[in-house]
């Protein structure tokens, strides 16, 4: 017998299958971790397929030295998943493979973990008499009186009891009182989240009607779903009785988020309704953890997936469901090499295991609901809150005003004072300021000078902490201590401008001392289940004020939390991105809807300098249809996606030189490709050679080449070889190829 298999090396050159030898007794599978002979090395790969034929020499074939485990770690399903995203991302299979497996089975840099565990070896009348005859109060006494019942126990756990217990039990064993071994122990997430039973609870006629959409397709061959309801509308609720019904007809299912922050939260409530079978994965478990949880995963015992963008490769069998939660986040774009957009493998892993897909959001992607518009999704939408609870009372505070009345401050008279009236009602309220730390920049009043990265062309932000404040880029995470004197002028007028997370908390205490406050953004969320930790504090009442980022504006759900304030709504706005009026919507329609899902009414403060924009207009009016529409138009005038697609090459080096000639040589590598293939150069818009606005990052100078195009197969074609291109390099830079990247900038 021979294997076809797949070395785990991400390079051109090795690009294919390479036939091995099975000697004889060795028994493997399609999807097995194997080590192979690889040139003078020995190499890690996955076998794709087995075979009893072979066109090469007998003489000239290698052996397989040894199977890695007992299984099969890439099930047939992900196996054809990673040879369709290597196709379409025109990368080894190598590559694809990777996002397959925990990172740390690599190498074998992880391990099965393992305890000692002792266990009486004779019957209890033996082991009763062994105690007896020993001295009272002794050693062994006390371990033989332990292990009485029979049932396996940890010498960890003895030792609990028994100081030292390890030459007790070296004789106990020598004379075969009792055995000791070592027994497999799975490392399992421990939760912030306290976590309670979850009956559930009986659907409202609009969540009903969705579910019974929903589950002919669970018993039949799938279907594609997207799910809009407003904020509070029970989304959650319906994905999880299609959850119970899913395990009902023994098959899994996978519950994707957006970010770490939701994961806690989802998991109590999934853990709650459903038990152990509730796995949770994502990037901030430990290597042991998350290498447990696949483990758990893969062998069955764990048929509920939740978690980030990986979890959609998950290894379960019998898949039978895939929600993507919140799925207008620009989170489930992997931006890094191979891209993928998890909702469109989330998609392809439906239609090829015959699964269901459930997109869900109260502000759904333009795309998605373009696509759910013309049917390629079923739409679903529930426009009510559970118990007919009103959506928030939304105002908008003019900022302009607030000058005019000579506040300086970054709360408005307004939101000042309505979280004085929260918190004096015993209620909670959340602030959202979509930039942390104190300062946004640090300016020299005399000159106009803007204290800039080293690394990058970007300002830094001004963060204080326990010692002396100081300057941080939040791109390459250069810290350096805020000039005193000019550097350009040797001006004494340094002034630190802007606001962060920090000056908000710094304001919030101020204003309302004594009011326990949390803030959550990346600094205070870097530490094992820092996420988790801040919200169970908010979630419990201990604290009553919530700061954060954008990671506090959608999916969480504290019923009392009755106010709601966004800071500085023109961040979001003001983004030069095509999509920055969609994002800016989602923001604010999300964080909007954390407030009144709880007996009390909820109430929003909006505060901008543009309290005409037609965008914040349609948040505060929880208006998606109206949105979409306008947004839409502007879209098709403007031919921006969906109606076009948006792609570059990323050109970055550490010369700006080489930087320049290479965006110039690969300028004229694509209008040479365009030139070659008139059809292709029909349907190409635009061709441009452009500096990013963020020039200069991570000690890179960076240039793009912007090329819009209409969507068809020809596209699709151009993008191929725009692939290769890049895939190509350049002379002392580095080149990528962006579809639709997450930022253009």
């Amino acid at each position: 017998m021979y294997c076809r298999v797949i070395v785990d090396i991400v390079h051109e050159n090795v690009a294919k299958p390479f036939t091995y030898l099975i000697p004889d007794g060795m028994e493997l599978s399609a999807g097995q971790r194997v080590s192979v002979p690889f040139g003078s090395r020995e190499k890690e790969g996955i076998v794709t397929e087995l075979t009893e034929a072979c066109d090469i020499p007998p003489e000239k074939l290698r052996a397989v030295i040894r199977p890695l485990e007992d299984y099969a770690a890439v099930p047939p399903e992900l196996m054809a998943l990673a040879r369709e995203m290597a196709l379409q991302a025109h990368c080894p299979m190598a590559e694809t493979l990777r996002l397959m497996l925990p990172a740390q089975m690599r190498g074998g840099r992880i391990k099965v973990k393992t305890v000692r565990m002792a266990k009486i070896a004779v019957s209890r009348e033996e082991a009763r008499a062994a105690a007896e005859k020993a001295k009272a109060g002794s050693k062994r006494a006390i371990l033989l009186d332990l292990l009485m019942n029979g049932d396996a126990v940890s010498v960890q756990e003895l030792a609990m009891h028994v100081k030292d217990p390890g030459d007790a039990l070296k004789k106990l064993e020598c004379d075969g009182l009792i055995t000791v071994c070592s027994e497999e122990t799975l490392r399992t997430p421990e939760g912030a989240f306290s976590i309670k039973r979850d009956p559930g609870y009986d659907l409202t006629p609009g969540q009903q009607e969705a579910l019974e959409e929903i589950l002919p397709c669970l018993h039949g061959k799938g279907g594609k779903f997207l799910l809009h309801g407003v904020t509070g509308s029970g989304k959650t609720e319906v994905f999880m009785k299609a959850v119970h019904e899913t395990l009902a007809l023994g098959k899994c299912a996978v519950i994707l988020v957006p970010e770490i922050a939701l994961t806690p939260q989802m998991v109590s409530w999934f853990r709650g309704r459903f038990g152990a079978v509730a796995a949770v994965i994502h990037s901030r478990l430990s290597a042991g953890e998350r290498y447990d949880e696949w483990r758990r995963i893969r062998r069955g015992e764990a048929r509920v997936v939740i978690g980030a963008r990986s979890a959609v490769f998950s290894p379960v069998e019998r898949l039978g469901l895939i929600v993507v939660d919140e799925e207008h986040e620009s989170t489930y774009l992997n931006d890094r090499h191979p891209r993928y957009d998890t909702r469109e493998v989330a998609a392809s892993r439906c239609g090829r295991e015959n699964a269901t897909l459930i997109l869900a959001s109260a502000t759904p992607s333009i795309l998605s609901f373009a696509r759910a518009r013309r049917g390629d999704y079923v739409l679903l939408e529930m426009m009510h809150r559970v118990n007919d609870r009103p959506l928030p009372e939304v105002e908008i505070a003019d900022m302009r005003q607030e000058l005019e009345r000579n506040n300086r401050t970054v709360l408005s008279i307004a939101l000042r004072q309505a979280l004085k009236e929260c918190v004096e009602k015993g209620e909670q309220a959340i602030l959202l300021m979509n930039r942390r730390g104190y300062n946004s920049f640090v300016s020299c009043r005399s000159c106009g000078y803007v204290v800039k990265c080293p690394n990058c062309d970007i300002s830094m932000t001004y963060h204080i902490g326990d010692a002396d404040g100081k300057l941080r880029c939040h791109y390459c995470g250069k810290e350096m201590l805020p000039p005193t004197v000019c550097p350009e002028c040797g001006g004494h007028h340094i002034r630190y401008f802007g606001a962060g997370t920090q000056k908000v908390e710094e304001e919030v205490n101020r204003m309302l001392p004594g009011v326990p406050t949390v803030r959550m953004d990346y600094d205070t969320t870097g530490t094992k289940d820092g996420h988790g930790k801040i919200l169970e504090e908010f979630r419990s009442g201990r604290a009553r004020i919530l700061i954060g980022t954008q990671m506090i504006a959608k999916g969480l759900d504290f019923p009392q939390v009755t106010l709601v304030g966004v800071v500085a709504a023109d961040l979001a706005l003001n983004l030069p991105d095509y999509r920055s009026r969609e994002r800016a919507f989602q923001l604010f329609t999300q964080v909007a809807g954390r407030a009144g899902r709880g007996k009390q009414p909820g109430r929003v403060i909006i505060q901008t300098y543009l309290p005409k924009d037609p965008v914040i207009g349609f948040a505060a009016r929880q208006d998606y249809r109206a949105f979409f529409e306008s947004e839409f138009r502007r879209r098709r005038n403007g031919l921006y996606p969906p109606f076009t697609v948006l792609s570059r090459l990323l050109i970055e080096s550490t010369r700006e030189e080489a930087a320049e000639k290479a965006a110039e040589n690969l300028e004229r590598k694509v209008q040479e490709a365009l030139l070659e293939h008139p059809a292709w150069q029909k349907k190409v818009l635009t061709v441009l050679k452009d500096t990013p606005s963020v020039k200069f990052l991570k000690s890179r100078f960076r240039r793009h080449i912007l090329i819009k195009a209409l969507v068809s197969s020809e596209t699709d074609e151009l993008f191929g070889t725009l692939t290769e291109i890049a895939s190509a390099g350049a002379e002392d830079a580095e080149i990528c190829f962006e579809v639709n990247p997450t930022t253009m900038m």
